[in-house]
């Protein structure tokens, strides 16, 4: 499945993006069916490089309701609550895989200081999570944009629909070498 040659993995770090429960409950307007099917591939790789080398971040609300925003909300209004509602709560699988703060961002795309801060300004990225088709993409064209080595884990990626996961890594595929895409297995036999 690698749609190019993975770059030299040796220091990667796993981005595990939005593991929440809006995420990962089929009752949320945002559930991800294909959320269960993510959470081996994931703590396979979280293993393998862990806790150190493994950051999680969560999409929060925030505060601004300004331009395009004020209409998200407007069209989402169930997810207009505080940062701290529990429905915005990592999973529990992904509560322990890493040793750092989760990175709270109100963005889709997850790419910025607070994970820079972590992971250094042009690193090498194993992307995992949710949702393929919004914050998956957002964070991945983002940080290739600003030099990072980006490596999304096709099974360790979870889209609002098998469509749209497909059309999402689609796009990403578009994006070599900056963008890689393998699989779960390819990524753990080429960490060695």
């Amino acid at each position: 499945m690698t749609s190019a040659p993975l770059p030299d993995l040796s220091g990667a770090w796993l981005l595990v993006v939005d593991p929440q429960r809006i995420f990962a409950d089929p009752e949320s307007q945002w559930g991800s069916l294909m959320f269960g099917d993510i959470i081996a591939p994931v703590h396979h790789l979280a293993e393998r490089l862990g806790p150190q080398r493994t950051v999680v971040t969560r999409w929060v609300p925030g505060r601004s309701r300004v331009g395009s925003w004020a209409d998200y909300f407007e069209a989402w209004p169930f997810a207009d609550r505080p940062d701290d509602d529990p429905m915005f709560a990592l999973v529990g699988q992904a509560e322990e895989i890493s040793a750092h703060p989760t990175v709270d961002v109100p963005t889709f795309g997850k790419w910025g200081e607070d994970l820079v801060d972590v992971v250094g300004p042009t690193p090498t990225l194993l992307v995992t999570g949710v949702s393929t088709d919004c914050c998956v993409v957002s964070t991945v064209l983002a940080a290739a944009d600003a030099g990072a080595r980006v490596v999304v884990v096709t099974d360790g990626c979870a889209g609002s629909s098998r469509e749209h996961h497909t059309a999402a890594l689609h796009v990403m595929g578009l994006y070599p070498p900056q963008v890689v895409l393998a699989t779960s297995a390819e990524v753990l036999t080429a960490l060695g």
